[in-house]
């Protein structure tokens, strides 16, 4: 997932419209409760369309987080 945590930097650095992490690989994962495309929660996703650009960058902080963690490419 090292290339979601550089597609999570980039997309952070923008000044605004900050693009979607979905990738249209929607599968959530029970065990995370975790998308297996973006890595995002239901919540996150459900949420995204109305977030400021505050709040974006908030999530792909968090899905940063989650892909460095992770550590594997796809």
């Amino acid at each position: 997932m090292e290339w979601l945590a550089e597609k999570a930097v980039a997309a952070q650095a923008q000044a605004c419209n900050l693009p979607s992490p979905c990738i249209s690989v929607c599968r959530m994962e029970a065990a995370t409760g975790l998308c297996k495309g973006c890595l995002r929660t239901l919540d996150e996703i459900a949420a995204w369309s109305t977030l400021d650009d505050a709040g974006k960058r908030t999530i792909w902080a968090r899905i940063e987080a989650r892909a460095t963690a992770q550590g594997v490419n796809p």
